[in-house]
């Protein structure tokens, strides 16, 4: 009799599933190192608790999903109470303070920072409109989405003026009129995880949309 293979046993067992019906005095008398040490226990109570841990595993990713649904609702309904006030918004300087007032207070953004490149008449003295190097404005162009990470390489950081020496993360989003860049919002945190490589930015991207047509809409009749 040629000798049997663990495989061969598992393979057995898979084509004929009433063989513990058919044998079930056996599972009784099959024993199995407990799963965490200690004393051996039957191959139904070995069953048991591997059933408990895929329940428990269940149980943590669905409460995990749940918080992740609740932090989006959160998030969508401050980007909604956003997009309200924007849309009343008449004025420049209106706009300007609302996004400073909703993304620092309503998002909890402790450093907000706005560079446009095109200045409207009537609109002066503004550090909305001070002067930025070249190559920002063309980094803004190629940003097909928002970059998030680390402040270093990017002269955006010297936007958040006397705090600037203590922002460890940052997310910079290209404001559009149709297909142009017309400006950049920056946003840091002396927290390194909170804008960070990788994360996603939809709910950023909709901001920067939210934003771009405010910017665009008021700087058109700006006095």
């Amino acid at each position: 009799m040629s000798a049997l293979f663990p495989e061969d046993v598992a393979d057995y067992l898979k084509t004929h599933p009433g063989f513990f019906e058919q044998y079930a005095d056996l599972m009784a008398q099959i024993f199995l190192p407990h799963p965490h040490g200690g004393r051996a226990i039957s191959l139904a109570e070995r069953q048991m608790l591997s059933l408990r841990e895929k329940n428990r595993a269940a149980e943590a990713k669905l409460a995990e999903l749940i918080a992740f649904g609740e932090e989006n609702d959160a998030i969508a309904e401050k980007v909604h109470r956003l997009a309200v006030a924007l849309i009343a918004a008449e004025t420049f300087q209106a706009v300007i303070h609302l996004i400073n007032f909703h993304l620092r207070d309503d998002f909890a953004v402790p450093h907000v920072a706005l560079r446009l490149w095109d200045r409207p008449q009537g609109v002066e003295g503004l550090p909305e409109f001070a002067a930025i190097s070249e190559e920002l404005q063309v980094f803004a162009e190629t940003l097909s989405r928002p970059y998030c990470g680390s402040t270093a390489g990017f002269g955006a950081a010297s936007w958040f003026g006397d705090s600037a020496p203590q922002i460890r993360s940052q997310a910079l989003i290209a404001l559009r009129n149709g297909g142009g860049a017309i400006g950049l919002l920056a946003l840091g945190s002396e927290d390194g995880q909170r804008f960070y490589a990788g994360m996603g930015t939809l709910y950023l991207e909709r901001l920067g949309e939210l934003i771009s047509a405010a910017l665009a809409r008021v700087t058109k009749n700006a006095p």
